[in-house]
């Protein structure tokens, strides 16, 4: 999948793609691309599960992505993308949505069906010091003439930077990331992107984190990575119901309900020797207002271990 970046991190994760990426999975899906090394312009398609709508009718529901992405430079490379996800009775998905070269956004105007729309931008600027970073717009209201626009704006972004200490064998990475509180969710329930109930770029919203990473290289072929991260994560979640036009103004950009904070203290090591890898990750949560209980406070263990062993066999076609 080629839209945005992807760390597989613990919970709800840092730097991923905000619309689409491999968590929680790949998507089957029809993948095209033109241009050259330089620019390019490329498109994915693929249909989502179906969905019971309001009426009680079963609806299609499918998801097209466009995006343009360019290298101008040796340092920089960015891109401009859109998302669409269009559903309904019987639907099938429109030839004008698959067009390359057209924008979700303006042929749902021209054609008068009905779209959820999503606009990006992702950059990258190689240096010393790595600035990178994720912008996602859903829906951000610039009109305030009755109840209707009294809706929050929902986004999402990440920004970040990451870079080595010398000649050490250390590099760091540091990032900020949120998702608004009603961030992938549509008044239309159907037009949402996610697949049998998972997210197919993040799978949380209504949250915010910071991490800062560091990987160090010994001469034994040891990599460490400790890791530090703070988590603050609201009571939204994209799997609920849209709003009710009477709670518009009274429900927050941010941070619904009661707000679950964690503390996250880590350490990964991976170890290579011959065909034979071993890798391990483990941390510590000291979560405040566990579970989104005011006062209830826990600790958590998390782990994992893997082991792999890699082999190949060369041979000489006919």
């Amino acid at each position: 999948m080629f839209f945005g970046r992807l760390d597989r991190n613990w919970g709800p994760s840092g730097i991923q793609g905000l619309l689409l990426s491999d968590n929680p999975y790949g998507l089957d899906h029809l993948g095209f691309t033109v241009g050259t090394a330089r620019f390019q312009l490329q498109a994915i398609v693929t249909q989502l599960d179906d969905r019971i709508d309001s009426t009680g009718a079963l609806a299609h529901r499918y998801m097209v992505q466009h995006r343009l992405w360019t290298r101008p430079g040796r340092r920089w490379t960015v891109a401009l993308w859109e998302g669409s996800v269009l559903s309904g009775p019987g639907r099938e998905i429109e030839p004008w949505y698959l067009n390359i070269l057209n924008v979700g956004y303006l042929e749902q105007l021209n054609t008068g069906t009905t779209v959820n729309n999503f606009l990006g931008l992702d950059f990258e600027r190689h240096a010393t010091v790595t600035l990178f970073g994720q912008f996602m717009l859903d829906d951000v209201k610039i009109e305030h003439k009755g109840p209707a626009d009294l809706l929050p704006a929902s986004y999402g972004f990440t920004v970040g930077a990451k870079g080595g200490v010398g000649r050490t064998g250390i590099d760091w990475c540091l990032f900020y990331t949120q998702v608004s509180n009603l961030t992938y969710r549509n008044q239309d329930n159907v037009e949402v992107p996610l697949y049998h109930f998972l997210g197919t770029g993040r799978n949380f919203d209504d949250y915010d984190q910071a991490t800062f990473k560091l990987t160090m290289l010994h001469g034994s072929g040891l990599l460490l990575a400790p890791e530090v991260t703070l988590l603050r994560q609201g009571e939204g979640d994209p799997r609920l119901p849209y709003p009710p036009l009477t709670a518009f103004g009274s429900t927050p950009r941010l941070f619904a309900g009661v707000v679950e904070r964690t503390v996250r203290l880590a350490l990964g090591a991976n170890w290579d020797r011959g065909p034979v890898g071993l890798a391990g990750n483990g941390g510590v949560h000291f979560i405040h207002n566990a579970g989104h209980v005011t006062g209830a406070s826990d600790t958590k263990w998390v782990g994992s271990i893997a082991v792999s062993y890699r082999f190949r066999r060369e041979g000489q076609v006919p």
